[in-house]
């Protein structure tokens, strides 16, 4: 659902040649704040050989939508990618570091806890 949905509602069918029309319903959809934004990682413990592929993944436990999701290193303040999932394919030196994740819904914004990510 999203907040357009909100509204009155009925139904109506018909039988033979009788319509018969249902009594109206209100519904009223509401906002749900983000929250328990969390990331997970492939391979896990955070630590990846170098050269291999590294997968983090972003997820939300509450929110109404639509969001969008921005991926940062502490050390960089340039975003790294966008959306739920952060795919490094080829690891390097560089790539080590503490990784989170951001979600914005409308003027809601929040953040997870970082991971550490060190490149063995």
């Amino acid at each position: 659902l999203q907040l357009k949905h909100s509204g009155h509602y009925h139904c109506e069918g018909l039988v033979s040649f009788w319509q018969s029309l249902s009594a109206p319903v209100t519904v009223t959809v509401h906002r749900i704040s983000l929250l328990g934004v969390s990331l997970s990682e492939q391979p896990s413990g955070g630590q990846v050989a170098l050269g291999d592929r590294l997968v983090l993944s972003c997820a939300v436990a509450a929110g109404t939508g639509p969001m969008s999701f921005s991926w940062h290193r502490r050390s960089s303040g340039a975003a790294l990618g966008t959306g739920p999932l952060l795919e490094l394919c080829h690891v390097g030196d560089n790539d080590s570091g503490h990784y989170l994740c951001q979600v914005r819904e409308g003027d809601s914004k929040a953040e997870s806890v970082s991971l550490n990510v060190t490149i063995l």
